[in-house]
């Protein structure tokens, strides 16, 4: 396995970035790291980061329906999910669905995530994943993997996952799946992958002989891609 680029962090698109991005922070109780007109980041205890990126013309997913598809989520532990979630619904989210040991809300742009049970995570809940929806899991879960050198941990009819350093991605397998078709905003990619490599020629080289697809987009310092799934992501220089 060529590892040729490593995951940096998960950005989420939204309206209100400083609105969403509190969001999240007050109710996981991760620390603002950046704050400006177009970007928010937390991180997690662990050094985890997630970001939120201003969209103004931002389409909120309708989930579980695939005509406005999430596409992407975070799984998030907890010990009481359930204090968790009237807390969560206190700071502007909506409750969704829930079952024995998780809870789907979505957050103030519309993006559902899961409020997982987990024995022992204190006052600051961990982040699991980012998952990501694929029409095949399994194939998708190797692209990544293939691409950053993590490795695939799970492998299953209802998705896969990669790890490496204590950072997972899940692939959700989902039917009828709806991929994203960037930029156009009546198909958004409600969120995207930021990779860090060394050279971008050599980067983008491993990713089109993987499956990605080169789109138009990006500088100096980065290039646009998508996955064999059609979900954009950005390899960084």
């Amino acid at each position: 396995m060529t590892a040729t680029a490593r995951l940096d962090l998960a950005i989420f698109d939204a309206p209100d970035i400083g609105r969403v991005g509190s969001f999240y922070a007050g109710l996981a109780g991760w620390d603002v790291v950046r704050n400006d007109s177009d970007r928010f980041g937390i991180r997690t205890p662990d050094g985890q980061e997630i970001e939120f990126q201003r969209a103004p013309d931002h389409v909120a997913p309708r989930w579980p329906g695939q005509e406005q598809p999430q596409q992407v989520h975070l799984d998030l532990q907890i010990d009481d999910p359930e204090a968790a979630a009237k807390r969560a619904v206190g700071l502007g989210a909506t409750r969704l669905a829930g079952g024995p040991n998780w809870i789907t809300l979505a957050d103030p742009a519309g993006h559902p995530f899961d409020l997982c049970q987990a024995d022992g995570v204190g006052p600051r809940m961990n982040l699991f994943a980012v998952t990501i929806d694929a029409p095949d899991a399994s194939a998708l879960a190797r692209f990544y993997a293939d691409l950053t050198g993590m490795e695939v941990t799970y492998d299953g009819a209802e998705g896969a996952l990669i790890s490496a350093d204590g950072r997972n991605v899940l692939f959700q397998q989902v039917s009828d799946y709806n991929p994203p078709r960037w930029p156009d905003p009546a198909h958004p990619q409600q969120a995207h992958l930021d990779l860090l490599v060394e050279d971008l020629d050599a980067g983008e080289a491993r990713a089109l002989e993987l499956g990605a697809s080169r789109l138009d987009g990006g500088g100096e310092r980065f290039r646009v891609f998508a996955d064999p799934a059609g979900h954009p992501f950005c390899l960084i220089h």
